[in-house]
């Protein structure tokens, strides 16, 4: 795993498995999880962090002696039983955390693959290339699965109906040429 994530990928990878609920919050762990809100001091003040301990110690107390919570296998379920039993009101601080958790490894995959993508744009014949061209190519090329479903037919009379084009485009399908090769003759 460290050859893969950076120092502080690991160490909040680390931290977020320490809110898993399976084997009854065994992975628990509050200086992990205080941990977690001081890597992220935008969504977390100095104030939040100094709280959500004591948040965290009562919360994990409450959650193991309620029977609502001891089926719950992953973090998602957590979630949605915390806000189904207005424990997110309780204990919100630890909601926003269990919600950044859930929130992280998305966010996070999402970014790498626009930089990935952001490689494959951007190469050194289009290093001058201006930040809304780009975005509008990286969004076609990230999302290519959905532009290959429209046929180029109906872009093109898309962009023939703006009012700023300079000039008409010519039509997808060219005339066949009348000039044909005769092979009887050869």
């Amino acid at each position: 795993m460290n050859t893969r994530f950076s120092e502080v990928g690991t160490e909040l990878l680390r931290c977020m498995t320490c809110l898993h609920p399976r084997n009854s919050f065994s992975e628990f762990n509050v200086q992990k999880l205080v941990r977690l809100c001081d890597l992220y001091p935008e969504d977390f003040s100095t104030n939040d962090c100094i709280v959500i301990e004591q948040q965290l110690q009562n919360f994990i107390h409450n959650i193991q002696r309620d029977s609502n919570f001891s089926e719950i296998k992953d973090l998602g379920s957590l979630a949605q039983k915390m806000v189904e039993t207005l424990k997110n009101q309780a204990y919100p601080l630890v909601y926003r955390l269990i919600e950044m958790t859930l929130v992280l490894p998305v966010a996070t995959a999402s970014v790498e693959r626009v930089f990935s993508a952001m490689k494959t744009i951007k190469t050194d014949l289009r290093n001058r290339m201006g930040d809304e061209w780009m975005n509008d190519s990286l969004v076609v090329y990230i999302e290519k699965d959905i532009f290959s479903t429209i046929e180029n037919e109906q872009i093109l009379q898309r962009f023939q109906k703006m009012k700023s084009r300079r000039m008409q485009l010519p039509p997808l399908s060219y005339p066949k040429t009348t000039r044909s090769i005769d092979h009887t003759q050869h």
